[in-house]
C-alpha cells in the first residue's frame, strides 16, 4: 500500500483535498445551526409573528353644555353648542371668554393670534374646521391641530412626542397613544413652566453622622 502511494503522489494530495474539504463543510454546518438554536431572531425565522396593534385614544366626544336643569330622573339636561350658535352672529374677531355670562364663564384663552373661530366651525358648531373650510369631528381633533404644529406631528409620528403605554415591541404587546388634547389645553395649549427640583438624597450623596 505504501509502495502505491509513493508511486502516486497526487492520490495524497486530492485525499487530503476532499478530507479538508467535509471537515470545513461540518464546522460551518455546526456553526450554523448553534447559532439557530440560540439566537431568537433566527429561531422565528419562518415562524408568523403576532403583531400587536398601536391605538390612539380619540379626541373628545362633540361637547354638550350642561344647563343647569335635571329631567325627571335627575339627569343633567344639556345641549348642543348648534342650539344657542345658529340664533347668534359669528363673531370672527373673538379670542377671549372674559365678557362671556351665559356659556363659557371661566375659559382661560391663549392661543397665539387664533380666533374662536379659527379651529370652531361658524357654519356647524357641532364640529371643527380645517384652514381650508372642510369640516372636522371633535374626536379627531389630530388632524386639527397637526395642520398647524406640523413639527410636533413629525415627533409624534417617529414616537419622541406624546405620551403613551404599553409595548416598544409590538410582538410582546399593544400600545395606546394619547392625542393632542390628552396633554394640551387647546384654548391654553403651553405647559406651565416647571422649577426643577433637587435630586432625592441617598446613602452616598447624604454626608455621614458622628
Amino acid at each position: 500500500m505504501n509502495l502505491s502511494l509513493k508511486r502516486h503522489p497526487k492520490l495524497v494530495w486530492i485525499g487530503f483535498a476532499v478530507l479538508a474539504t467535509v471537515c470545513s463543510l461540518a464546522v460551518v454546518w455546526a456553526q450554523k445551526n448553534l447559532k439557530a438554536s440560540s439566537d431568537p431572531e433566527s429561531a422565528n425565522v419562518g415562524r408568523t409573528l403576532t403583531v400587536f396593534p398601536v391605538t390612539v385614544k380619540p379626541g373628545p366626544p362633540t361637547p354638550q353644555l350642561d344647563t343647569g336643569l335635571k329631567d325627571g330622573r335627575g339627569t343633567a339636561i344639556t345641549a348642543a353648542c348648534s342650539t344657542c350658535h345658529t340664533s347668534t352672529t359669528p363673531n370672527v374677531s373673538r379670542n377671549t371668554a372674559d365678557d362671556l355670562f351665559q356659556a363659557h364663564r371661566g375659559l382661560s384663552y391663549n392661543h397665539g393670534n387664533l380666533t374662536c373661530l379659527s379651529c370652531h366651525n361658524s357654519k356647524d358648531y357641532d364640529t371643527l374646521h380645517l384652514a381650508d373650510g372642510h369640516r372636522v369631528a371633535f374626536p379627531d381633533v389630530m388632524t386639527l391641530c397637526s395642520q398647524c404644529h406640523g413639527t410636533a406631528m413629525r415627533d409624534y409620528l417617529h414616537g419622541s412626542h406624546g405620551g403613551m403605554n404599553g409595548y416598544w415591541d409590538l410582538t410582546r404587546g399593544p400600545r395606546e397613544r394619547n392625542n393632542c388634547v390628552n396633554c394640551h389645553d387647546p384654548h391654553y395649549p403651553e405647559f406651565p413652566l416647571v422649577q426643577p427640583v433637587l435630586p432625592p438624597h441617598d446613602r452616598i450623596s447624604v454626608p455621614a453622622k458622628h
